[in-house]
Parts: structure tokens; sequence; C-alpha cells
């Protein structure tokens, strides 16, 4: 990067942080001593605290269900856990797994971590016991803090480990000790920053596979904070609510962008779809963050509900983890007003484009365009670059792409950009649209079919509520298409091959379609089609 590229990107990171409210004026003392709190931590969860606490003292840092916790004392409190886990044996370097749902302990323990330079290893509330026993054999985590709810399913991952339980109900004991416990007796002064950053490790959803740990290093800048914001205009000082799973690297993000705008984080433990719209309405939340099917369960709720709330202090919702159907776009646009902005991304890349309210009503389905400081690049089986239009393989490149799997291996990687694991093309606009995964391509009869332009198709239709689409075994053509629908209004499965008939090619008509009660998800809302093959 030359002189003039590294000025240029300065001076946009300090318009955009100035123009959402970060940089604001201040007293000199608060200013000269968040000064010092960066130049100690860096730009790191600890950081964040403890430059709001100096800043906004006495604001609300995070509401969940057992009330809310100032910036003052979020600080105080991850200092106090940082110091009890030392005491135990936990530092720099260390590995500590978290299975943990959306709440005030899941904060304390990534920030009392990142004070430690530990490392913060989530893992999926909807692993199964050999799931977090695999991860945690292969992480070696010192200890493992879990809601109490997931004591039975962390039993083998617990032997040889402490064990701490984040969120209890009084109904089982654990036998481990409780992290307000250990808050309530730690030493609440400041932690000795470490000698070395620690890392959250965000786990792949295992969809395919095994779930492996994708290591990031924390940034280096505020630089990839401004490129978000440049496009997603979430401002300083206001409410979010994140309904999507913090362990997941959407929901992470999220947090992240709110530490960086010192802005109130209102958590539940569990997404509701009446709830969330509650939440929002009591908090007058600015910003929703969900995954799509979040999005699609609210727009099921009966009109009335839906009116009982009122969410016009909205000015965010921002959905990520899964795709993003064109026709629920619009309609959550037509109900919550222009507010929608979609990230596409993967826990390898972090983010790769963001599709604004106006590229979804200009071409819904869009995954829109890269941000500043993201290239992407679209390149075909012999790694040439494809021309506009044309299908191809994804690949990112920017500051937080993760450095590799923790288990060792990488993503495909030309020319220092990874691979997404997505095929997907641009418009004439410059606009992204994703055509389906690269692993998931199906040849019928000599012919290659991505099942995400069949979903589309299908989707479409008025009776379809949900619908996944997966290729099998045929003698005859190699492959056949098997769709799978959930429906809202009764319609034969003729009917719809038909609608696909009359809208695709012949060979991408499902041979058979099944219609399903519902989808099998994991918890981010990506569609578990192993299971359906299995079905």
């Amino acid at each position: 990067m030359n002189v003039r590229d590294s000025v240029s990107r300065k001076l946009f990171t300090a318009k955009t942080l100035v123009e959402r409210g970060v940089f604001r004026p201040t007293r000199p003392d608060r200013l000269v001593r968040t000064g010092l709190a960066l130049r100690r931590w860096g730009p790191t969860a600890a950081a964040g605290y403890e430059t709001s606490a100096i800043r906004y003292p006495d604001q609300v840092a995070v509401v969940d269900e057992l009330g809310s916790l100032t910036f003052t004392e979020v600080h105080r409190r991850t200092n106090a856990l940082a110091h009890a886990l030392a005491d135990r044996g936990v530092g720099t370097g260390d590995h500590i797994a978290v299975l943990c749902r959306n709440h005030r302990g899941m904060i304390d323990i990534t920030v009392a971590c990142s004070k430690l330079g530990a490392h913060a290893l989530y893992l999926n509330t909807m692993f199964s016991g050999p799931q977090i026993k695999d991860v945690c054999d292969r992480h070696e985590p010192k200890a493992i803090v879990y809601d109490e709810e997931f004591a039975e399913v962390v039993g083998a991952a617990h032997e040889g480990r402490t064990g701490i339980v984040a969120w209890s109900d009084g109904l089982v004991n654990t036998g481990d000790e409780r992290l307000e416990d250990l808050v309530e007796a730690g030493d609440p002064g400041e932690v000795q920053p470490p000698p070395q950053k620690g890392r959250v490790t965000i786990l792949t959803s295992g969809t395919t596979g095994s779930p492996k740990g994708a290591n990031r290093k924390q940034p280096e800048s505020l630089e990839p904070v401004a490129a978000l914001l440049d496009r997603i205009p979430y401002r300083a000082r206001e409410h979010t609510h994140i309904a999507a799973p913090m362990f997941h690297s959407w929901g992470y993000a999220n947090w992240m962008l709110a530490i960086s705008l010192s802005s109130t984080v209102v958590l539940r433990r569990r997404f509701q779809p009446e709830s969330c719209l509650e939440a929002v309405a009591r908090f007058r939340c600015t910003g929703l963050v969900v995954v799509p099917v979040m999005l699609q369960r609210i727009l099921e709720l009966d009109s009335a509900v839906l009116d009982r709330y009122d969410t016009s202090s909205l000015r965010v919702i921002a959905a990520s983890g899964s795709a993003l159907p064109g026709e629920l776009a619009i309609k959550v646009m037509d109900r919550f007003g222009d507010v929608l902005y979609n990230l596409y991304g993967s826990t390898e890349v972090a983010w790769a484009t963001i599709a604004t309210p106006a590229d979804l009503r200009a071409a819904p389905g869009t995954a829109g365009r890269p941000p500043r400081g993201t290239v992407v690049k679209i390149f075909d089986e012999q790694g040439r670059e494809v021309p506009q239009g044309q299908t191809g393989r994804i690949f990112v490149g920017n500051e937080m792409a993760m450095e590799g799997y923790t288990g060792g291996g990488h993503k495909q990687s030309i020319g220092g950009l990874l691979s997404s694991g997505d095929v997907g093309h641009f418009d004439e606009a410059g606009r992204l649209f994703i055509d389906g995964r690269d692993d998931e391509m199906i040849v019928s009869g000599g012919e290659n079919v991505f099942p995400r332009e069949v979903e589309d198709c299908l989707a479409d239709h008025e009776a379809v509520e949900e619908v996944a689409v997966i290729g099998v075994d045929d003698e005859q053509f190699g492959q056949r298409l098997k769709a799978f629908v959930v429906l809202r209004a009764d319609i034969d499965t003729d009917a719809l091959k038909a609608h696909v008939r009359s809208n695709l090619a012949g060979y991408k008509v499902p041979r058979e379609i099944v219609v399903l009660d519902e989808l099998p998800r994991n918890a981010t809302g990506k569609v578990l089609k192993r299971e359906l093959a299995a079905s």
C-alpha cells in the first residue's frame, strides 16, 4: 500500500467514525484516559468496555432477562472475572470453551478472555455431545463455561477441565462454580494488559461435516468497523437488539460494532418472534440483528400481533447467516420500511458484500456490493477471472478473513483472496448474486444445476413457505433433483413442478417434491441438507 492509499484510508475511517458519532467532543480528562486505554489494549473488546466506562460510566451497556448493567459495571465485572480466572491458572494463550446463549455471561467471559489474552472458543448451542467433545479434544481448553441447560451435553468434554456455569435456573446441581460467584469474589481492580492479544475462535456450522475452528486475529485498526458503518447506518449510543446467536460470526460482529459505538445491546436467551418485537418496542431499539429465518417467523405472526408493537424506532434490520430470499426481503421492507441490510459472508471470509435497501428493492435476492477495503472476484475452475454475468467461484479478501483453521488447513486461495465456498455472478450494476454452494452443484443428465435457482423459483410460489433442494443419485441421469417444501396453502406437488417448468429449463424441474411440516435447521437458520439427504 502506498502513502496516498494509507492516508486516504485513514481519512475515510476518521470521517465515517465522526459521522456515526464514535468520535465526538468529550471532557479533556476523559479524552486523555480514553487514548491511554486504547494505547494499552488496541481495538479489542477489553478496550471497548474500558473506554465506554470512561466516557459513559453510568449509561446502560447490556440489557438481558436479569436486568441492566452500566458500562462501569461491565468493566468492573470483567476485571473481577479475569482476576478470578487467572487465580485458577488461566493465562495468555489458553483456550476457554464457551457454550452460552445470548446473555450477560457471554459478554463477561469474552471480555475477560480479552483482558487475559486468552482465546474464547465459541461452541454452537445445537452441537451434540460428541461434537463438543471432538472440538474440545482438538483445542484443549483449560475451562468450559456453559449454561446450566447444557450440563448433560458437555459431560464428556467437561472431564478433566474446570467447569463454570454462566447461567443458572437453579434446576440442576452441576457442582461447578457459578460465573456470578467468581465475579462477586474477584478483584474488580485494573488488569495488566497481556503480552499478546487473545482471539475469538468461531466454528463453522458443521452443515457439511465436522465443525472446524476459524482462527481470526483481532483487527489492527478501526478501518474494518468504518467499512461496515459506511454501508450499515448504525450510530453511537443507540440500542441494538441482537437476536442472532452471538456464538455465530454475525451476532459476534454486531456485538463488536455495538462496542465500538458504545451502544446498548439488548439480549434474550431464546428467539421468539413476539418477544423480539416486544424488546424492540420496549427499548426503542434502532437496530435489530437477525438471521433470515427469524424474519420469516416474525412475518408469520398475525397482523393483530404485529400491529401491537411500535417498531418505528428501527433504522436498521441487519440480516445474515443464510440466504435471504428476494420475496422475503420485499415483504420485510413493506412491513417495517426500507431499513433492511443483508450481509453476505462466511465464518472463513468474514464479510464479502452488503445489500442496502435500495439494492434489495432494485434487485431482490442480491447479496449487494463489497464494502470499502474488501475485494470480491469470481474465478473459473482454472483460476481465471470470469466476465460479468458469468457464474464462477467467489473469492474474497479483507482484513478480517481467517488466518486458517485451528486444526490446520485452509480454504483455497487465489492471488491472496480466500474462497467463500460459494458460486455466484455479478450483474451489470456490480451487485453480487449467490447461485449456490460450489460443492452443491448437481449434474443431471449432463446438465449443471445449482439448487439455489430452483429454490428461489419454488419460494416465489404463493403456496410455498420454505424450500430446500438437494441432488440424489439416479441410475439414468446420474443425479436428479429432489425438493422439500413447507406449505402455507394446500397445493398439489404436480402444480409446483409445473410452476418450475414454466420458469426454468426442463432439466431443473425436481423429479420429486416432498411436503414437510418444517425444514431441519441449525441455530443460525441454515438448512441441514445432510439430514434431508438421509431422510
